[in-house]
């Protein structure tokens, strides 16, 4: 006797579309394992990167051939991102623009530290503001959109320094240094002040200031990196001296550096592999 409600067969296109989201999962993992590891790996080096067995990675890096987003080089064996990765990444980096990138993060800082900040970039003068936020009760200080700042007094203009090895920016810094007060100079060390500098805000990650650049005024900033590692533009977060730690191991310097992190990732540089320790993320960015 049959049943006069028979039960409907499962129905298996769900099953079927997560079975492809799993695959397109699988396949962006690899992708992204082969940029982790240089844009070149071996198909060892990979599977161990992703955790897939050789075998599954295997068979993912044959369909990722045939659409070109993955070639071997056939004397070393070795996988190497495709004309069609290229392609894509170049498209990305088109939009890759650092003051749309850093907006969120200005957003933050000025929301959760109540701090003012802003973004720089290098023009022919010097560091120059571009983008500005300020908190509900802004802090009092002579800078605006447009304002160029030191090099050697300002943490912006030392975060420049640190990273930018352009004959013209030290050049920059020189004459900055050559006209300063005895003063001012007194501050900096005396054999080798520039380098001294450099050295300290690629140490730190960071370059802080407390009332050198403008009297009663803090400041901290971190640099933003683009894909080829160049430093394409500087976030700073400043406040009154009396409030405000610039600290470079303190809540504000890691905000800023962590932020700048999050934009220079958005811009394509390298973030450090995530079992990377601290000491090693740091010499990340100090090498770039």
């Amino acid at each position: 006797m049959t049943s006069q409600n028979p039960i409907p067969p499962l129905d298996p296109r769900p099953r079927e579309r997560r079975q492809r989201v799993q695959a397109a999962e699988t396949g962006m993992a690899i992708l992204k394992g082969l940029a982790d590891l240089g844009g070149r790996a071996t198909l060892t080096a990979l599977s161990a990167r992703v955790s897939e067995s050789a075998a599954k990675v295997h068979r993912y890096l044959a369909s990722l051939s045939e659409e070109g987003l993955v070639s071997q080089d056939a004397a070393t064996q070795q996988y190497f991102l495709g004309p069609e990765a290229i392609r894509i990444g170049v498209a990305a980096m088109r939009q890759a623009d650092p003051l749309r990138a850093a907006e969120p993060a200005l957003v933050r800082l000025r929301e959760t530290l109540e701090v003012t900040c802003f973004i720089a970039v290098m023009g022919n003068r010097g560091p120059t503001i571009v983008r500005f936020e300020e908190p509900g009760l802004p802090v009092t200080v002579n800078v605006r959109v447009g304002s160029v700042l030191s090099l050697l007094w300002s943490a912006t203009g030392r975060a420049f320094l640190g990273y930018l090895d352009e004959g013209a920016v030290q050049a920059m810094a020189k004459e900055e240094l050559a006209n300063s007060s005895p003063e001012r100079r007194a501050l900096l060390d005396a054999k080798q002040p520039i380098e001294a500098l450099r050295r300290e805000v690629r140490d730190a990650g960071c370059a802080s200031v407390r009332d050198i650049n403008l009297r009663g005024i803090s400041a901290v900033s971190a640099p933003l990196h683009d894909h080829t590692g160049r430093v394409c533009a500087v976030l700073t977060a400043l406040g009154a001296t009396g409030g405000f730690d610039a600290a470079v191991g303190g809540a504000i310097a890691s905000a800023v550096r962590r932020e700048a992190a999050a934009i220079s990732a958005t811009l394509g540089f390298p973030k450090p592999p995530p079992d990377c320790d601290p000491e090693e993320s740091a010499a990340i960015a100090r090498t770039a």
